[in-house]
């Protein structure tokens, strides 16, 4: 390590992508359980701006944990710098990636250097490159968490119940909506995966490249609604939300599952009319669930897309490229 002091993008106060700072910071050391990474680069979440924004308390969470001066970012690649002696697994010089410390704002992953939890932590798949793993993390582990396996015992902060994904083979029928984002675009394949037959709802400027990823069925909801169009569906996860999930319930078979990503509206006499369930999660790091996601991107079954790519000196480009929306897939910072 050259210097005590490393870059980093900071907040010193709440608002807009112009709050985002690049200045130098102290190097953090780390602690009982972690390593200290050297970021190659992260990955660009809708936490990262809704901290900025002046969100502090993570849903769920009693009381904040933020402090400003604050580091964004939660998703990082890069290479094991330093091992803590209670860490067993990770060496220096090993290449990594990870979600950090979610749910929480504590990652501070806009940085060269981060002090991350091994436990967050997976190898890198050796054929991925830092700036497509530094995509995968939360968007991948979010997907997984809804579809494949929940792998911790925390319900959403949303519901009472434990989510439970449904089970996914060649007799069923995954909806995404908001197919070609960031965790919609990991949706896809992993139904994929399963072997499960896809239908993708994005704009139609993204038709390609759901083709791509697997989706069977693409429908451009700028010129139809996905509601009127598809019956008999097993899952719909939706990565959208808001007022217009309600609609989608419509493509259920009586038996189906609806998972909002994000909080939907919806009513219970209807829920209960059409037979059908609405279960959402709340992703959570997990390195274990990592490391098999890696497996799949190591074997080309499942690949990152990415939108763009920014220095982190400009975060804030970063963050006003997410503002515009209709990502095709992750936007990441890359660190030099």
């Amino acid at each position: 390590m050259p210097t005590d002091t490393m870059r980093a993008v900071r907040l010193h106060e709440y608002g807009g992508p112009e709050v985002l700072r690049f200045e130098q910071v102290p190097i953090p050391r780390p602690g009982p359980g972690e390593v200290l990474v050297r970021v190659h680069a992260a990955g660009v979440n809708p936490p990262d701006w809704y901290l900025r924004d002046g969100l502090t308390t993570m849903p769920g969470q009693t009381e904040s944990t933020v402090t400003l001066p604050a580091i964004p970012g939660t998703d990082v690649s890069g290479v094991v710098e330093a091992v803590a002696p209670d860490v067993e697994g990770f060496d220096a010089g090993d290449e990594v990636f990870g979600l950090l410390r979610f749910p929480s704002f504590d990652g501070s992953a806009y940085a060269e250097y981060v002090a991350a939890p091994a436990s967050d932590l997976a190898r890198k798949p050796a054929g991925v490159d830092h700036v497509h793993a530094a995509g995968a993390p939360m968007a991948g582990l979010t997907a997984w968490q809804f579809l494949i396996e929940v792998g911790h015992d925390h319900p959403s902060p949303f519901q009472g119940a434990r989510h439970r994904p449904a089970a996914l083979d060649k007799d069923t029928t995954v909806l995404v909506n908001g197919a070609a984002g960031g965790v919609g675009h990991f949706a896809v394949q992993l139904a994929k995966w399963k072997g499960a037959h896809v239908v993708a709802v994005a704009s139609g400027a993204h038709a390609s490249f759901l083709g791509g990823l697997g989706a069977d069925r693409f429908i451009d909801y700028t010129r139809d609604r996905p509601e009127e169009l598809v019956r008999d569906v097993d899952v719909v996860l939706d990565t959208v939300g808001g007022p217009g999930s309600r609609a989608l319930l419509r493509t259920l078979k009586r038996g189906g599952s609806h998972f909002p990503v994000f909080p939907g509206e919806f009513d219970a006499a209807e829920i209960a009319r059409r037979g059908v369930t609405v279960s959402s999660a709340q992703v959570r790091s997990n390195g274990a669930q990592l490391a098999e996601l890696g497996r799949l991107l190591e074997a080309g079954t499942v690949r990152v897309g990415i939108d763009s790519t920014f220095p982190l000196a400009d975060a804030r480009a970063a963050h006003e490229r997410a503002a515009r929306g209709h990502l095709q897939g992750k936007i990441v910072l890359t660190v030099t």
